[in-house]
């Protein structure tokens, strides 16, 4: 007898399967609470941005997931008490930065992987926050140009274009 699936994909061909019946994973629970702004501050970690950014990107090309992030994560900054200013809340280029890594990652995954598993080599691999480091400066990438848009890296180029 044939499993019987259900697609969690709003757009064909990016779906992440599971078979019906099945828990939802650690990463669709994150991912729901965040869209619903009931995840809890504190809960709000690198490693759930990451398994966030994750989850938009395994269901929209880059650039409609990176829009969706920074819509969703400033009002959920705002839902949470966190303002969106010149010094808090929403970065645009740590935001891109890091869409442009996960895509990267998507684009060589395995899809058929539970998204858990993904989320868990994903975490490896960008697991520390200060990778943008690598490419900007501190004073750069902390600046309120790079916070409020897109700023190029200044210590070396990113290893493929950004959305």
């Amino acid at each position: 007898m044939r499993a019987i699936h259900r697609s969690v994909a709003r757009e064909p061909g990016r779906a992440h399967v599971r078979p019906l019946g099945m828990p939802e994973s650690k990463t669709d629970q994150l991912a729901a609470a965040f869209c619903e702004r009931t995840l809890p501050k504190d809960q709000w970690t690198h490693e759930a941005h990451l398994r966030v950014g994750l989850w938009h990107l395994l269901r929209h090309p880059a650039d409609k997931a990176l829009a969706l992030l920074r819509e969703r994560i400033s009002a959920y900054n705002v839902a949470t008490g966190t303002e969106n200013t010149d010094d808090s809340g929403y970065h645009e280029t740590i935001t891109r930065f890091f869409v442009s890594r996960i895509a990267q990652f998507v684009a060589a995954a395995d899809h058929t992987r539970p998204i858990d598993d993904l989320a868990a080599e994903l975490i490896l691999l960008l697991g520390d926050r200060r990778a943008p480091l690598e490419y900007y400066s501190r004073e750069r990438i902390m600046s309120v140009e790079a916070r409020r848009g897109w700023v190029e890296p200044d210590l070396r180029p990113l290893p493929s274009p950004t959305c």
